[in-house]
């Protein structure tokens, strides 16, 4: 199995670029990881945005680490995004993932990625509006694909995430969106799967059960993000917290769909206010950890 590592845990602490690639290198002992778009913000000045994409990536290849793509953090999943309920919103969105594309070529990744975003409570509680932001989403992603091969990209990963609001919340739902865009995009739309989301009880018609979310949308899964969590919430745990997701589970699991090719990156959020030192030991504990089951 391929284990990568999400940057999100870096948000707010490890920031300069040699440091984080050597902490990554030396003691995560990575060779792949996945931007996250809280490190650089694609709404960042161009100039000093791209210079910044450039000290990470010549950081990252010093170490003999690939950044495979890069990703929608907190910040950017807070907003509607592509499922916006006005037009201007939806188009500034779009803008967005343009620039986001942009960042990650700069970065030398090949693969952006996003949640879609989610509706507002009057279009989700509307089938007509609801219907209307589905095609408005699946459109934006078809222009999106072609900026990306324009860009040099070549895929466009899309998270599912356990809302309603957001579409991709079973199993099914995803593979029906994935399937009414497969072959319609200047480069593959693909689906990432987070082992929290998929467990999460909180939507009743879904499986709870990652096994079912591979083998439903087998043909689109590109990317899998990791975390600890207790069914209830979205926790993005480290794996020092007791939780649903043990070694064997994840062996399993991915051994059983078949899947052991996909790259799994974990993908820690941390509480602000926890102590940086305690984060670091809590992230060393949690890579040996799945080291053990991934080497």
């Amino acid at each position: 199995m391929k284990l990568g590592l999400n940057l999100s845990f870096a948000t707010k602490r490890w920031l300069k670029p040699e440091n984080l690639a050597r902490l990554c290198a030396e003691t995560f002992n990575v060779s792949s990881v996945q931007f996250t778009f809280d490190l650089i913000d694609p709404w960042w000045p161009k100039i000093q945005r791209r210079e910044l994409a450039t000290a990470y990536r010549e950081a990252f290849e010093e170490r003999g680490i690939q950044i495979a793509s890069a990703f929608g953090g907190v910040a950017s999943y807070t907003y509607a995004q592509l499922l916006a309920p006005t037009q201007a919103q939806r188009d500034v969105s779009l803008a967005f993932w343009k620039r986001a594309v942009d960042l990650t070529a700069e970065l030398g990744a090949r693969a952006v990625g996003t949640p879609l975003g989610g509706m507002s409570y009057e279009d989700w509680k509307d089938p007509a509006a609801a219907r209307e932001l589905y095609a408005c989403a699946q459109a934006s992603l078809i222009q999106l694909a072609a900026y990306a091969r324009e860009r040099g990209l070549s895929e466009i990963m899309i998270e599912a995430t356990p809302l309603r609001p957001e579409i991709l919340y079973t199993p099914k739902a995803a593979r029906q969106f994935m399937a009414e865009l497969d072959g319609k995009t200047a480069v593959p739309v693909r689906l990432l799967i987070d082992w929290g989301h998929a467990l999460c009880t909180r939507i009743p018609e879904a499986s709870h059960d990652m096994g079912a979310w591979l083998r439903e949308c087998a043909p689109y899964v590109s990317g899998i993000h990791l975390q600890q969590t207790d069914g209830l919430w979205d926790r993005h745990w480290d794996f020092t917290a007791e939780g649903l997701v043990t070694p064997a589970l994840i062996r399993d699991t991915m051994r059983q769909a078949g899947m052991e090719h996909v790259p799994q990156y974990l993908e820690v959020v941390t509480i602000f206010e926890d102590d940086a030192d305690e984060v670091l030991a809590r992230m060393k504990a949690s890579m040996r950890q799945l080291h053990a089951v991934f080497d």
